[in-house]
């Protein structure tokens, strides 16, 4: 049985596995503080009707309260450990939430589909507010596959042996802004990583999607180039491995997994 991934935009993806719908790192809007959503439509409310969501660090692009506002009243979202106390209109959300706290090497199912959080080389604070720590975290759902969802990370040398046996990796390739800081995969990085991690399929995310309004002209390479890029690296670093560039809102079924 394939598995069916679409990009949103963004770290925002739907992975359907086993009759089972999980979104990703849910940023469904247009505009996030001074940052424009230029590229790709917003996604549709049908993009919230699903079985799980999974929340890689407590960065607002990533934990976007508003996004999660507009899940319906009892998904399961699973958010790193100190979530709830770090982010108090989390809390809120809650009340009509099933919200579930992580940290890596828990494991839980949703009906067919297991899920296991793994670790992230990346700052996992709520910022720019307080000293509170949660992990960074990546997650790998398995059912008639096994997809890595990376969230944001940098490359660190275990990452093959933290993550395990994967089918998919859904991998950050770039960022919102004209220089990426410590804790991302850029194009390169990218492609090394997945050398270490050596699935079946690769599609990259977190590029391409949101700008700083008023900043068009600045390094506009960072925005357009990295999935390109990611993919000519990639085919050097991890030949074996099919890339599948995929454009907003644009779904691919990635047979010959499992």
């Amino acid at each position: 049985m394939p598995v069916e991934v679409t990009w949103w935009g963004h770290a925002t993806a739907t992975v359907r596995d086993s009759g089972v719908t999980v979104l990703t790192d849910p940023l469904l809007v247009r505009r996030m503080a001074h940052l424009r959503r230029r590229r790709g439509p917003v996604p549709p409310v049908s993009a919230t009707l699903v079985d799980l969501v999974l929340v890689s660090h407590l960065h607002a692009d990533h934990l976007h309260l508003g996004s999660l506002a507009m899940l319906p009243e009892g998904t399961e979202v699973a958010v790193p450990r100190g979530a709830l106390a770090a982010v108090p209109g989390l809390r809120r959300l809650a009340t009509v939430l099933r919200v579930r706290e992580v940290v890596p090497g828990d494991e839980f199912r949703v009906g067919p589909v297991h899920v296991r959080a793994v670790p992230a080389a990346h700052d996992g604070r709520r910022l720019p507010y307080g000293p509170a720590q949660s992990p960074a975290l990546g997650y790998v759902v398995t059912g008639a596959a096994r997809t890595y969802f990376a969230g944001d990370t940098g490359l660190y040398p275990t990452i093959g042996q933290e993550v395990g046996p994967v089918d998919v990796a859904l991998l950050p390739v770039g960022g919102w802004g004209p220089y990426l800081g410590p804790g991302h995969l850029n194009p390169r990085s990218a492609a090394k990583a997945l050398a270490l991690l050596a699935p079946r399929w690769a599609v990259p995310v977190h590029y391409g999607t949101f700008w700083p309004i008023g900043m068009d002209a600045v390094r506009p390479h960072e925005f357009h180039a990295p999935g390109d890029e990611f993919a000519r690296l990639a085919g050097k670093a991890a030949p074996t491995v099919g890339i599948r560039r995929l454009e907003h809102g644009e779904s691919a079924r990635l047979d010959g997994v499992g």
